[in-house]
């Protein structure tokens, strides 16, 4: 596998090394001690969570409180969606910081977003099938959010606004101001 940074402080693409021939193709999607050496991070995945939507759902953007927080290893095993992580830890380098990633069923790259980060995506292709492990159990009351729109992140989310579909939840986070 390759890493590549991103503007987030710890947030890594991951590129996988795919093998290809007449009957398929095979590849690690993870192996924590070749994550750990090429990033220097510890990630130890303990759930794993699977999503399905259609075109134009948006989910996010979510977080969980310390000490629930939640580091993830997010890829799409179906279609396309521009997946999004967003630095809320205030004595990070990159507080404030966001990063937008393509992740597909063609290209097999994952996002890598430590905890600390809001994360979302939003669904480009007719459906999309997202897949992402955790370091953490879900714990509802910890759970957080950021308006996806808000005007000081300006996230451009590559859905129309004719075409959003979002929770009533997701609807109703704060601005990050507020947050």
């Amino acid at each position: 596998m390759d890493v590549i940074k991103t503007s987030i402080f710890d947030c890594w693409i991951i590129k996988p090394k795919v093998f290809k021939d007449d009957r398929g193709y095979f590849y690690e999607s993870f192996q924590q001690e070749s994550f750990q050496q090429l990033t220097k991070t510890v990630f130890s995945p303990i759930q794993d969570n699977e999503a399905f939507s259609t075109y134009g759902v948006i989910r996010g953007l979510h977080f969980q409180e310390t000490p629930f927080a939640q580091a993830k290893l997010v890829r799409a095993l179906q279609g396309t969606i521009l997946d999004v992580a967003v630095d809320l830890r205030k004595d990070s380098p990159s507080y404030c910081k966001v990063v937008t990633q393509v992740l597909s069923q063609e290209n097999k790259e994952q996002l890598f977003v430590p905890k600390g980060c809001a994360h979302g995506y939003s669904v480009l292709s007719p459906e999309a099938v997202v897949f992402y492990k955790t370091d953490a159990y879900y714990n509802p009351e910890a759970e957080e959010g950021i308006l996806f729109n808000d005007s000081e992140l300006a996230i451009d989310w590559q859905i129309p606004k004719s075409d959003r579909i979002l929770s009533e939840k997701d609807l109703e986070w704060p601005t990050f101001k507020n947050l």
